[in-house]
């Protein structure tokens, strides 16, 4: 396996004797990454590389997914691979409409303001809910939260890992 994985999903746990796995998707493609057929690296602690799994059946359940693999059987197969993470291979991914961006685009991007003041970059991102919310790692050492809503990105420019904001009263 050579190249970026990209991670889309978490092993919490078995599901039944018959070699199933309940996932909690970190992924806004479910449908795509769960597919019967589609493949899935799953790297673990215990694994000195990913190995590769074809998904041979899926379903929702109660907020989480439960997985198949081809050639699995029952849950000995399985067990040793709970807290593991289901990835993708940049090959994979999806294309993404005019102004959407993954996640990995956006961490390390440099965060200004409009009037050209740097705030810090972009070290990780939290999904709220309701928007999420980028996580930057300001000049002095401290973390600012600034909410992805458009009163407030104004332009996120992934080529130049630039993110320009309207700093909105009180957001510092």
């Amino acid at each position: 396996m050579s190249g970026k994985l990209f991670k889309v999903g978490k092993v919490v746990n078995t599901h039944g004797i018959r070699g199933e796995l309940k996932v909690v998707s970190t992924t806004d493609f479910e449908e795509l990454r769960f597919a019967k057929g589609s493949e899935l690296w799953l790297d673990h602690p215990s694994l000195s590389e990913p190995i590769p799994f074809k998904v041979a059946d899926a379903r929702a359940h109660k907020g989480t997914y439960i997985l198949r693999f081809e050639g699995i059987q029952n849950i000995n197969e399985v067990e040793q691979y709970k807290g593991g993470t289901l990835n993708v291979t940049e090959d994979q991914l999806a294309e993404l409409e005019e102004d959407e961006f993954y996640y990995y685009e956006i961490v390390g991007c440099r965060v200004v303001t409009e009037e050209g003041e740097e705030l810090g970059t972009i070290k990780e991102i939290l999904s709220t809910g309701a928007n999420d919310v980028w996580v930057v790692k300001g000049k002095s050492g401290k973390d600012i939260l600034i909410p992805y809503i458009d009163e407030v990105v104004l332009e996120v420019d992934v080529e130049e890992q630039l993110v320009k904001i309207h700093l909105m009263e009180g957001l510092l």
